[in-house]
Order: C-alpha cells, then sequence, then structure tokens
C-alpha cells in the first residue's frame, strides 16, 4: 500500500478512492460490472483504488487484488457487523478518505431497506469528514396499487434516499430522471452529475471471431437475418419481448432469433410455444464472457430492446449493441433522454410491442437504413456514454 500521505493530488482529484458497492465480481450482475469498470478505469489514471464489498474476510487488513484494484471483502452483508468492520478498516487509511458509494437500495440487503447502511454513510461524513460520493443507479422501488406491502419498501427506500444525499458531498446519476427526485428528498443545492452507466461488454472483435459467429448463427445460409435481444428475460422483460419476437419468427421465415444472456435458454421453449420449426430457429447460448457476447453482437443484424420505462442511460444492454456497432431497435418512455429520438437508435413508444415489431421488420427489408443506424449508435455512444465520460466526471476534468 501506498504512504497514506499521497491520499489527494488535489481537492477534487484524490489519489486514492474507495468504492463502496453491493456486487464485485466473481459476483454477477450490472452493479458488479459497473463498478469493476470504474475502479479500473481510475486505475489506470494512477489512482490508488480500493473496493469494499460483501464477505467476510478472515483477518483484519486483509485484501485480495484484481489487477490493481485493491478488494476488501469486509462487510459482511451490510449488517451492524459488517459496517462495524468495514469502518475500523477504512480507519486504516489517512482522512479525509473519499468513498464513492455504488448505490442500489436492494444491494445492500436487510430486503432492500438497510437503514443503518445510510446512517452510517452520514455518520462518516460527519464524524471523519470523509468525502462522500453516491452514484445512484437507482433512488427508490416505485409506488405501487398491489401488492401494499410494496409500498413499505417505497417508503423505506425514499428515507435512505434522504439520509444518502444528506452524507454526500456530491451525488451522480445514471439517468437525469433522478434529479427531481433527489431533490424533493432533500438534495437542495447538493451537485448531481449524469454519469450514465457505460457498457461492460468489449467495444471491439476481431473481423474473424465475428464472422465464425455469424456463420455458426445463420447455418452459413447467406440469406438468414438475425435478429437479437440482451438481456435477462425477468417476466416484465419477456411480456414485451415475446409479441414482438413471436411477430419475426410467424412472419419472416428467414429470421432467427438470438437469445443472449443468461436466462433465454429457459424462456427459448417458452417462445417457441411448442413449435418445433420456431424452436429450431430460436438461438439461446446462455451465460458467455464479454468478449463472446461482443462477438455474437456484432453478427446479427439488429438488436430488439424494448424498456418499460424507456431507453436510458442506466441501460447496460443496451449500451453493450451501442458501443459494438449494431442495430437498435428500442423503446421511448417516462425515463428516456430526450436524445433518443434524434435517430441514432430506431424507436418506437414504450407499451407498444406492435409498433415495435412492425418497426423491426420494416428495417430488415431496409439494409441500407440498418447500415447508418450502427454507425450513428456507435457515434452516439462514443459522445454521450463511453467510460471516459464517467471518469471525467468523477475526477472534475
Amino acid at each position: 500500500m501506498r504512504d497514506q500521505s499521497q491520499a489527494h493530488r488535489g481537492a477534487d482529484r484524490p489519489g486514492i478512492w474507495h468504492l463502496v458497492t453491493g456486487e464485485y465480481p466473481p459476483d454477477l450482475g450490472g452493479v458488479a460490472d459497473y463498478t469493476a469498470a470504474v475502479a479500473g478505469a481510475l486505475a489506470d489514471t494512477g489512482a490508488e483504488v480500493h473496493v469494499w464489498a460483501t464477505g467476510d474476510e478472515p483477518s483484519p487488513g486483509a485484501v485480495g487484488f484484481l489487477g490493481r484494484v485493491g478488494v476488501h471483502r469486509v462487510a459482511g452483508r451490510f449488517g451492524l457487523a459488517g459496517l462495524a468492520r468495514m469502518d475500523r478498516e477504512l480507519d486504516r487509511f489517512t482522512g479525509p478518505r473519499t468513498i464513492l458509494i455504488q448505490y442500489v437500495p436492494h444491494a445492500f440487503g436487510w430486503k432492500a431497506m438497510n437503514l443503518p447502511f445510510v446512517i452510517w454513510a452520514l455518520t462518516r461524513r460527519v464524524r471523519r469528514r470523509d468525502d462522500i460520493r453516491v452514484m445512484f443507479h437507482e433512488v427508490a422501488f416505485p409506488w405501487v396499487c398491489l401488492p401494499l406491502r410494496h409500498n413499505v419498501i417505497a417508503a423505506v427506500n425514499r428515507v435512505m434516499a434522504a439520509v444518502a444525499v444528506r452524507s454526500c458531498t456530491r451525488a451522480y446519476v445514471s439517468i437525469p430522471g433522478w434529479v427531481p427526485q433527489l431533490r424533493r428528498l432533500g438534495a437542495g443545492r447538493l451537485p448531481i452529475a449524469w454519469t450514465p452507466v457505460p457498457s461492460v461488454v468489449p467495444e471491439e472483435a476481431s473481423a474473424t471471431a465475428v464472422a465464425a459467429r455469424r456463420a455458426e448463427l445463420t447455418l452459413n445460409d447467406p440469406t438468414v437475418r438475425l435478429a437479437c435481444h440482451f438481456g435477462t428475460y425477468g417476466p416484465s422483460v419477456t411480456r414485451a419481448l415475446g409479441p414482438i419476437l413471436s411477430e419475426l419468427l410467424g412472419r419472416r421465415p428467414d429470421v432467427r432469433v438470438v437469445l443472449l444472456g443468461a436466462g433465454g435458454d429457459r424462456w427459448r421453449g417458452e417462445l417457441a410455444c411448442g413449435r418445433a420449426d420456431w424452436h429450431a430457429r430460436i438461438i439461446a447460448p446462455g451465460a458467455l464472457s464479454a468478449p463472446l457476447i461482443a462477438e455474437y453482437l456484432r453478427a446479427c443484424d439488429l438488436v430488439i430492446q424494448p424498456y418499460h420505462d424507456g431507453a436510458s442511460g442506466r441501460r447496460t444492454t443496451l449500451m453493450a449493441a451501442l458501443a459494438n456497432g449494431v442495430p437498435v431497435v428500442t423503446t421511448i418512455g417516462v425515463l428516456s433522454e430526450p436524445l433518443w429520438s434524434e435517430g441514432a437508435v430506431a424507436a418506437a413508444p414504450a407499451g407498444d410491442p406492435e409498433r415495435l415489431a412492425r418497426l423491426a421488420l420494416h428495417l430488415l427489408d431496409r439494409p441500407e437504413r440498418l447500415a447508418e443506424l450502427g454507425p450513428a449508435g456507435r457515434r452516439l455512444y462514443q459522445d454521450q456514454f463511453a467510460l471516459r465520460h464517467t471518469v471525467a466526471a468523477l475526477l472534475d476534468l
């Protein structure tokens, strides 16, 4: 560990960063991948980076390293004992420390109602004078009509977020849509920066590898068109995605569907609806490494990504497609930023799967439009969402 006197290069660009997260590789999840990407990018700037995550290290001061990032698994499940242990270990570093919390309510256990965690953050700010920063991937569970017990979670989440904004010196949000909610919860004049979530899938793949994937998926038939979805296939996704892909399979015998992401292999049978001909045209390779995902994405003609609240800067699956220059068909909804309506993606209103299906079918007959969308999406990604923008915001560049 470097001499702690190197803790700060300047008031706004500390040389040592402490990232607190509810998940970190080898844990699975978007926040885990995002935190690893940010930690690595900060380390690339010459900063010393430590990640504080779930786990019970056997001895004080125990630290593992993933690349050049120190990983401290001392927080347990962010219960009282884990928080006390993390407190003691953080105090081994010269203060004031810069602590960046990757905030998702459910990531810190306690059924998404971990009030002690946010009180811990406020205490660090008040007693230790630490520079607490919070990246709000999400803010709070939404209010619902049924079941009513979920509104208990929604209420506690809002109390948690209110404490979190009072604990931090600045906040970051994955989408601008979270800003008004944070202001209502007491953020006041707190500096809040939009730092979209970048792709956690590589942005490059060799032409030879992509050609091999294309041949594998099309069975070397040049007339086959490949429509892909990348995601996790939970019920809220499949309800919207099912009618769209069924329309493509039913109306276009030349279309094969690629279900990328964990869970696609489980959903494949439901989508096929018992039809052997459809089952043969649905490919679900299951969980893949990030480099393989990039190869499969690039092998496809288009990617269909419907979101119930619309395309936004917090969708890592959408970012992966854009970063790899794959034409995107998606939705515009209540949380979509205005830039999604500027032509870099093909979009239909959220909640209208029939219209999205028609749009995808139309594009499959217009290869010249697909050839425009792919590069346009990649330019949008580089201009707005690439990881360097996140690092610049964190370092106040």
